[in-house]
């Protein structure tokens, strides 16, 4: 196994559009969302450790999560848990593993990956990133893995790809577009060369911080100063003043659109980024009545299409409904059109302002 590849596992965010299974306290990387008796964030450590050794897998989350990451995995060590003071996007805590990972090995390459995706055929993504790792470990290039899609999809960005090939499979990126709207994700799929942005990037130590330093200076320079304590028992204060200057910006926005050095994979390894509960029904097994069931007590009648999601010890009878999420925890009750589920953020803010953080 190739000492020199690292994981980045981000898993910080809150999942608010899995609510109300997904709550602060406990967000959907730390659920068993699919039932299958491992977390997301244990079955992506799981993963990772088919492309590289266990101490070189590092977790990215906020300081409230760092007890659950050290429950649901065991065998990381303390100084493998980069903790995130305040969420300030992706590339501050991506610029705090860079700098850190750069002083344990300056030769380092890096994949930086979200803890709560599922990919079906890990095989196929295993020889993708070994493929890509090799590339820029040999060029001064930020990768990322496209995901070929499947259906004009709105909730996903895009990157649009350069046809020939830079070396075996890999392509220079022309453009990245934000979740468009459904007339142009059709464009998208019609002209044949966008992929879905799957949020998975990898690259050498060196080329990061060198596209940081030029890019994204701000954040450059907080953990340029902070790296000096790194490894450190001063590090936690360091990296908390680096956060503190460091803007709220995605690794996208202020690095990826920028950089004249990014390269994409096409890739089709059973990919999805489980946003959404229409997102999780989709990769789940129905029944003959086309229902998503999560829960050994469900009973259904003249019920279609339906994603439901219940405590297996409660008895559950659902009787006319059709195209609905149903989910029910020991205080929250949602049901709602899979049609408005973008409305859920909405749901959740008002919840807010009129029931306080109780329920979220």
């Amino acid at each position: 196994m190739n000492k020199d590849i690292y994981a980045a596992i981000m898993a910080g965010g809150i999942g608010s559009r899995f609510w109300p299974a997904s709550r602060t306290s406990k967000p959907k990387q730390f659920l068993d969302i699919l039932g299958i008796g491992r977390t997301l964030i244990q079955s992506t450590y799981d993963r990772f450790l088919k492309i590289c050794p266990k101490e070189n897998i590092f977790i990215l989350t906020h300081s409230d999560y760092v007890s659950l990451v050290k429950e649901q995995l065991p065998d990381i060590q303390d100084f493998q848990i980069l903790t995130e003071p305040a969420r300030k996007n992706t590339a501050p805590c991506i610029a705090y593993s860079a700098f850190k990972i750069n002083k344990l090995n300056p030769n380092a390459n890096i994949i930086v990956a979200p803890s709560d995706h599922i990919i079906l055929n890990e095989d196929e993504f295993v020889r993708i990133a070994n493929l890509t790792v090799d590339f820029v470990s040999k060029n001064n290039a930020l990768a990322t893995l496209g995901i070929r899609p499947t259906r004009p999809d709105t909730g996903y960005g895009y990157i649009q790809y350069v046809e020939e090939e830079t070396a075996p499979e890999i392509h220079k990126v022309k453009t990245f577009t934000e979740k468009p709207e459904k007339a142009v994700a059709q464009q998208f799929i019609k002209s044949g060369d966008f992929l879905w942005n799957a949020g998975i990037f990898i690259w050498n130590v060196k080329s990061i911080l060198s596209s940081l330093e030029t890019n994204l200076t701000e954040v450059y320079e907080a953990f340029a100063e902070a790296e000096k304590d790194m490894l450190t028992p001063n590090e936690n204060k360091s990296v908390e003043d680096a956060f503190i200057t460091s803007p709220s910006i995605s690794i996208d926005y202020g690095v990826m659109e920028k950089a004249k050095n990014v390269y994409i994979v096409p890739s089709s390894f059973g990919w999805s980024d489980l946003g959404t509960w229409a997102s999780l029904y989709a990769e789940k097994e129905k029944d003959y009545l086309n229902n998503s069931v999560n829960g050994n007590n469900v009973v259904v009648y003249d019920a279609t299409n339906n994603s439901i999601n219940v405590p297996d010890n409660k008895l559950v009878v659902i009787q006319g409904l059709e195209n609905y999420i149903i989910v029910d925890t020991d205080d929250v009750l949602l049901i709602c059109n899979k049609d408005e589920e973008q409305r859920i953020k909405e749901f959740t803010h008002d919840i807010k302002m009129k029931k306080g953080d109780k329920f979220l």
